[in-house]
């Protein structure tokens, strides 16, 4: 009885040193009806946390159904994601053809929280009645089978849901010039810079600016049109264009480029198409300069830049969804707008700060020439072997030096021509290096003497890589999604061609905590490069518009929706999204 008396003791004791919330009072549910959207808020109490996992939103109405949840970003705590303080939750709602005269419904509200104090809450349920007879609700277009969160591409397209048409534009505006610090812009760079070169005398800024907008123009326009078909249709127009026979027709056009800019001939129009333009302009080049200009800006976006983000992304869910092409299209072109603001500033200062032109200018040009093949080689390794892209920038890493005089003798020649002469030797060691590592067996150009470290340092480096086991159709991944019950899987949605794959793999893939923290997974690789039926199957049976995209599937082999990736990650972004 003694020891009854003071286990109760001292457990009364215990909680009240402890405080601990009573579970009405550490969570305060409310819930308001507007228009066809339920605001659910939580208050939760001091030193309380609220697990963005545990909440569920859900009805027994067949008459009005749940279309969406958002929820708001959260803080991590012990890797988790939580809410403290509060929590606001927007529930999208629709109604049925069948919707009659239906007054009330009912929304089930369940999640759970702890106490920072070392004490966790069961599990909480909280119905809300709404009277929806006089509500505006929208007709569903279709039922889903089960309310979905939004994730980080679902709020994009959400954006596009807000009354101001102003926002919406702006956004994606600001959208485009994040785009712009991407790789996905740099080489278009290069192309811009030889166009304003190749007009030679008479360039002014003005003249490099009005160049530099017809090149954007032309491309925000190719990315439109791209857009909203992709999104009408469900293909991936940009993959499209990625098939090998268009990449080495593009890749030639870029080689006939360079050497029209070594001088070896020159590349203009037809002379009796020039007299026709002649008629009706001011002057046959500038015409045909301009039409130049933008058939390379439309071809630039549709070759240069394959890269799918969570704005090009959310663009194309919006579409898919509501069939609203127009708002779609006007979005990606504002938002291309933005991917080439930085182009207009290079055109304008490159007309503005250009000196006089004179010989000089022919040794610039040969330097945009060897810009072109670099860029025809760039153009070449979404297709090409690892070791053939290896030699070919071996070859023009070697012939560059050479023709910069790496192994003339300077003599008594100062100034740039030592300048030149160091770049030179600089390119050929980097040539001869590389060509060693192509005879080696080397994979990386980064790397060409990875193949000579010793045994212990390549067995260290097999444990700081991570190894997929990669698949071409639907069925090859079914089977292997079937073998792997039991564990946890991510599947990576990848491409030869894919830019921001390459700095998945470079970047994030390679961070140890990240090798860490995907230990327990079955790590799939799902090839798009091929871009045929099989692929585009693929990306159909889980709604991908472009690689690079993720999914992660539970031990049930049950695909966890909330954590889908779209486009490039961070480390750290990347771990959050793991620890989810």
């Amino acid at each position: 009885m003694k020891k009854i008396i003071f286990l109760f003791l001292s457990l009364f004791t215990f909680l009240g040193a402890a405080n601990f919330l009573m579970p009405e009072e550490a969570f305060i549910p409310s819930a308001v009806l507007d228009a066809d959207k339920v605001s659910i808020e939580i208050k939760a109490g001091e030193d309380i946390h609220i697990y963005k996992d545990s909440i569920q939103v859900t009805t027994t109405s067949d008459l009005v159904w749940i279309q969406k949840i958002h929820l708001p970003a959260a803080a991590l705590f012990d890797a988790k994601e939580v809410y403290e303080k509060s929590v606001l939750i927007t529930v999208d709602l629709a109604k049925t053809q069948e919707f009659d005269d239906t007054k009330n419904i009912t929304l089930t509200l369940s999640f759970q929280g702890c106490s920072g104090k070392g004490l966790c809450y069961e599990p909480i349920e909280k119905e809300f009645s709404f009277d929806v007879s006089g509500s505006a609700l929208k007709i569903a277009s279709k039922q889903i089978p089960a309310p979905v969160l939004a994730n980080e591409t679902d709020k994009i397209a959400d954006s596009f849901k807000n009354d101001s048409i102003l926002i919406v534009l702006l956004t994606f505006f600001g959208f485009g010039l994040l785009l712009s610090l991407t790789p996905c812009i740099f080489p278009m760079i290069p192309i811009l810079s030889s166009i304003i070169v190749s007009q030679g005398e008479g360039m002014s800024a003005k003249r490099g600016f009005f160049l530099s907008l017809i090149y954007v123009l032309s491309m925000a326009f190719a990315y439109t049109i791209a857009g909203v078909l992709a999104g009408l249709f469900g293909s991936n127009l940009q993959a499209a264009m990625q098939n090998p026979y268009v990449v080495i027709s593009f890749a030639l056009v870029f080689v006939a480029l360079a050497f029209s800019m070594f001088g070896f001939y020159e590349i203009g129009l037809p002379s009796s198409l020039q007299s026709r333009l002649s008629k009706v302009s001011d002057g046959a080049s500038n015409k045909g300069g301009l039409l130049g200009v933008a058939v390379m800006g439309f071809l630039s976006a549709l070759i240069v830049g394959p890269c799918v983000a969570p704005p090009l992304a959310g663009t194309l869910v919006y579409i898919g969804q509501t069939g609203d092409a127009v708002l779609g299209g006007v979005a990606l072109f504002v938002m291309s707008l933005g991917m080439g603001a930085p182009l207009l500033l290079i055109g304008a200062g490159s007309g503005k700060f250009m000196p006089r032109p004179g010989g000089w200018m022919n040794r610039v040009s040969e330097v945009f020439g060897v810009i072109m093949l670099a860029i025809a080689i760039w153009m070449l390794q979404k297709i090409a072997s690892t070791q053939t892209i290896m030699a070919l920038w071996a070859a023009l890493f070697t012939i560059s030096s050479i023709y910069l005089g790496a192994l003339e003798p300077l003599g008594t020649k100062r100034g740039w021509h030592a300048l030149l002469k160091g770049i030179g030797i600089i390119l050929l060691s980097i040539g001869i290096s590389v060509f060693i590592g192509l005879l080696s067996g080397a994979e990386n150009i980064l790397e060409p003497f990875e193949k000579f470290t010793n045994k212990s340092a390549v067995a260290e480096n097999q444990k700081t890589r991570l190894h997929f086991k990669t698949v071409y159709s639907v069925h090859e991944l079914d089977t292997l999604l079937e073998a792997s019950k039991g564990k946890k899987v991510m599947l990576d949605f990848a491409a030869k061609w894919c830019t921001s794959c390459k700095e998945l793999e470079e970047i994030t893939f390679k961070d140890p905590a990240v090798i860490s923290a995907l230990d327990e997974y079955v790590l799939i690789k799902a090839d798009l490069s091929a871009n045929d039926d099989k692929s585009k199957a693929l990306s159909r049976e889980y709604n991908i518009f472009g690689p690079p995209a993720i999914l992660f599937f539970d031990t049930n082999t049950d695909l966890i929706e909330s954590k889908r990736v779209v486009g490039y990650k961070a480390p750290q972004e990347f771990l959050a999204i793991i620890n989810l």
